[in-house]
């Protein structure tokens, strides 16, 4: 059974993650296509979100050690904060500097974001496990609601960042989301009902490091499948698209802006509304743990073809095409959808996993793999676009989800007795 105030709990983690996605996904591309325009090369790009991913991995690692010590209410709202400070900071960026400084700049800035986003992800995810009722399958079913409610504010947040890029710039779209993200925080802090444990400070660092076979083959699956994503969804298919969108002209500009942001908030809103109905559409109520292993092993095979597809296509057209920017699209909004399920199957299963007691150290670790999965995914983005454009992208995509598949097949089945 849940806590007597897990629902009233689980809303305001809920509100709060959603309120920090926003920020998240719109400062994502109002930092991509600002400095887009301003020249900066593929792999330069991708350096601007490296230290974002870097510090993903730190903190994930240690958060879980932090939330089970200090509480999931503090660290949830540090996450907050630090967000805040860094959409300030940002604000501060000078168009009159040289790009390496820029570079570094941005860097540090988003580093700073990551810290503040695995914070709060590590908090709500985590909180999940210990608000959800126990029984009739609740727990996929909190769990697909907030990460597919996330991924849907998230999309949003490319929306508003492209959106916002053209019609008010860089730094008053930035202010503008420091000031919303802060009244938010200010609102939680008053209100915040009870119901989410405090920490114990017996809890030793060691203790990060999983023992459990099945939440390390699941936490190394993560990594390719989110390396898989990120290496053309980051640097490559904006940057293709504003090439083929885009004849230089300020009305051409705009326009790809929205175009680029428009579908990159579809892809992931749908991404969010598959994972927030996973569990019907898989079917979870009326299956067993074994089962749903099976499941993703199904899915996680059926996820490379898509890639694996569009990178022959672009390969075999290089000339950029209606047809050709029709069928990626479409080809990605299929993948969309698969990984989405991929996805929600993870984030089910790392909680069926672990146990109430080391619910944050193993959600931290897991999302510790996450975190390098996007940053590998990050660099080889930049790096595959740049040596072999799209396709190159989308090939190394297919063959990460292969690995992927092959830490998934490493899962034990439990036997039903």
């Amino acid at each position: 059974m849940s806590r007597p105030d897990g629902l009233a709990a689980y809303i305001a983690v809920t509100a709060a993650y959603w309120a920090f996605m926003l920020t998240d996904g719109a400062l994502r591309m109002l930092v991509l296509l600002h400095f887009n325009t301003l020249g900066f090369s593929p792999v330069q790009l991708a350096y601007l979100f490296v230290l974002y991913e870097v510090a993903g991995v730190v903190t994930n690692l240690s958060a879980g050690w932090i939330a089970a010590r200090f509480g999931l209410t503090s660290t949830l709202f540090a996450g907050l904060s630090i967000q805040v400070v860094a959409l300030l900071a940002l604000s501060q960026l000078d168009p009159e500097w040289s790009i390496p400084a820029s570079v570094v700049f941005v860097m540090a800035v988003q580093g700073l974001s990551g810290v503040a986003k695995d914070l709060a992800k590590m908090s709500s995810k985590s909180a999940v496990k210990l608000l959800a009722p126990s029984e009739g399958g609740a727990l996929f079913r909190w769990v697909a609601v907030l990460t597919g409610s996330k991924n849907a504010v998230k999309g949003l947040g490319f929306l508003l960042g492209a959106a916002a890029l053209a019609l008010f710039g860089f730094v008053p779209s930035v202010l503008g989301m420091a000031a919303l993200l802060a009244a938010i925080l200010a609102v939680l802090v008053l209100r915040m009902p009870p119901g989410l444990p405090g920490g114990k400070k017996s809890v030793k660092f060691t203790e990060v490091l999983s023992k459990n076979r099945d939440v390390n083959w699941l936490s190394a699956a993560r990594v390719f499948l989110f390396g898989a994503r990120d290496v053309w969804f980051v640097v490559g298919i904006p940057i293709y698209f504003y090439a083929v969108l885009s004849d230089g002209t300020p009305d051409s500009k705009r326009a790809a802006f929205f175009v680029i942001g428009t579908f990159m908030a579809l892809w992931v809103i749908l991404y969010g509304v598959v994972q927030a109905n996973a569990p019907r559409l898989l079917r979870a109520k009326g299956r067993t743990e074994a089962q749903l292993i099976d499941a993703a092993r199904f899915w996680v095979a059926a996820l490379v073809v898509a890639p694996a597809v569009l990178a022959l296509a672009v390969w075999l057209s290089p000339d950029p095409a209606p047809w050709l920017t029709a069928l990626i699209m479409t080809g990605l909004t299929i993948f969309g959808a698969i990984f989405a399920l991929n996805s929600s199957l993870h984030s089910y299963l790392i909680l069926a996993f672990t146990s109430s007691e080391r619910v944050t150290l193993d959600v931290g670790f897991y999302y510790m793999a996450n975190a390098s999965g996007r940053l590998i995914g990050t660099v080889l983005s930049g790096l595959t676009y740049q040596i072999g454009g799209l396709p190159l992208c989308l090939g190394t995509a297919a063959a990460m989800i292969a690995l992927s598949w092959l830490c998934v097949g490493r899962l034990r089945r439990p036997v039903q007795v």
